[in-house]
């Protein structure tokens, strides 16, 4: 599909658990809004595919078989309706004008032939789990030919026989086009399927796993979302909830819909903690005015770092997750909690570190998620103060209070540029080759249950996809 399009995508996050332990419900609802679109865009690809030949005509009037060439010097679609057929398929009504015309002696003659197109698609599940669109009917509907013949004569005797083959021609022809159409499309969709890197070892692949919802309004993918690592799918625990996508949810007007389940997000970070990506070091130059790990900062909080190490050194933090972190959406709010564990090392003498003390940390995140092209993005920010206690201590009793402050600040920020580097990187949605989401709104939203979802709509007017 070539050129912009207006397609508005609505992205929702459920808080729904998914399906089995290694599906995270995905939703992918293309609603009716997107049709006009489709519709605009789909007219040049039509109008060429309509472009058939004509045979020669057999003219008889003379009573002898006279050969009569004939050429489709136009194919006009002035009008295309696409409307969603609920529990079927996808009906299109084209209107469409042919100019043909006719090598005859003394002067070739010029034919309007009007043609009304109606098909209807089916939508199903292909076999390699990628929609599969096909004809199910197709009719032409003729009227009569306009004759412009420069002079304003009356039709020639041959004009109906002439109609006659060249509707016959045309009733064979233009639904085979049509069809082929659709079998190119069905080749465009099937690039919704497949593996599409997250990281340098990790992807996630997309796969129909029913038959498509259909109504009036829309139609409804239900998509298997897995993550890998190294080849290995993320699994999460079992839950036998169904994930449900709502009916009306997010932008009014919006031509798509991506629903995700919490799972993925889940998914998503299990697999980051699992990758060790998490993981951080944290390190100082001795000389820098504007950092304050050094061992002579914090020999001012704790006496026995100074009696250790009377010479300035720089201070090391390595940070490890072992607990996974976790997303917690509500409405109009999306956060995030981490609890990394920090070791607290210097340098000796010979090169190796001394271990001094570490902590248990507790960070809350806010989390804010945007769509970039393809793929779901977030960055976050710390909300309140960042929580230490004293894990353990080579330093003798240690007062948290006194170390508050200087380790929060050194450790915030290298852990908020960390964190959001990962989560710039993305994660790929549902989609396919060529076509890009585009000015995205955000909303989240709290359910019944005390859960919620996440919802990111593209309004229609100039916005949407772009291929």
């Amino acid at each position: 599909m070539p050129g912009a399009c207006g397609l508005g995508l609505l992205l929702t996050l459920l808080l729904l658990p998914m399906v089995s332990a290694s599906r995270p419900g995905t939703v992918f609802r293309l609603n009716k809004e997107v049709l006009s679109y489709a519709a605009e865009a789909g007219k040049a690809p039509l109008q060429r595919a309509l472009q058939v030949t004509v045979p020669l005509f057999l003219d008889r009037s003379g009573g002898v078989f006279q050969p009569t060439r004939i050429q489709i010097l136009n194919v006009d679609v002035s009008h295309l309706r696409l409307t969603f057929v609920a529990n079927f398929g996808i009906r299109l009504l084209a209107a469409t004008n042919f100019t043909l015309k006719i090598f005859r002696d003394p002067e070739p003659l010029h034919l309007l032939l009007p043609t009304a197109l109606l098909a209807d698609t089916s939508v199903e599940q292909g076999s390699i789990g990628t929609p599969l669109i096909s004809i199910s009917s197709c009719f032409s509907i003729f009227d009569k030919a306009i004759v412009f013949d420069g002079r304003n004569s009356t039709a020639p005797a041959m004009l109906a026989p002439l109609q006659s083959h060249i509707k016959a021609v045309l009733q064979s022809k233009l639904c085979l086009r049509i069809s082929n159409l659709v079998q190119g499309l069905n080749v465009h969709l099937g690039t919704l399927i497949g593996l599409s890197p997250v990281g340098p070892e990790s992807q996630v692949r997309y796969s129909m796993i029913n038959t498509p919802t259909i109504t009036n309004d829309y139609i409804s993918l239900d998509i298997n979302a897995v993550l890998f690592l190294l080849g290995r799918p993320i699994v999460l625990p079992v839950d036998t909830t169904p994930f449900v996508l709502p009916q009306h949810v997010g932008t009014k007007g919006a031509m798509a819909t991506v629903g995700l389940s919490q799972d993925l997000f889940d998914s998503a970070i299990m697999l980051l903690q699992k990758a060790g990506a998490l993981n951080l070091d944290v390190t100082a130059q001795l000389n820098s005015s504007n950092n304050p790990l050094n061992t002579s900062v914090l020999g001012q909080l704790i006496p026995e770092v100074a009696r250790q190490f009377p010479e300035p050194m720089p201070l090391v933090l390595k940070v490890r997750l072992g607990a996974t972190p976790t997303v917690t959406f509500r409405t109009n709010n999306a956060t995030m909690r981490l609890q990394p564990f920090v070791e607290v090392l210097a340098p000796t003498s010979n090169s190796a570190f001394q271990y001094l003390f570490s902590l248990n940390v507790v960070v809350n995140l806010n989390l804010q998620l945007s769509v970039s092209k393809v793929r779901l993005r977030g960055t976050t920010s710390v909300l309140g103060n960042v929580q230490l206690t004293v894990a353990s201590s080579n330093l003798g009793f240690i007062d948290t209070d006194h170390v508050q402050t200087v380790m929060g600040e050194v450790f915030e920020k290298p852990l908020l540029d960390h964190l959001n580097a990962l989560l710039g990187m993305g994660i790929a949605l549902p989609h396919v080759v060529n076509l890009q989401y585009v000015t995205p709104e955000i909303f989240i939203q709290e359910t019944r249950t005390g859960s919620g979802y996440f919802s990111a709509g593209f309004p229609t007017a100039g916005t949407g996809l772009v291929s």
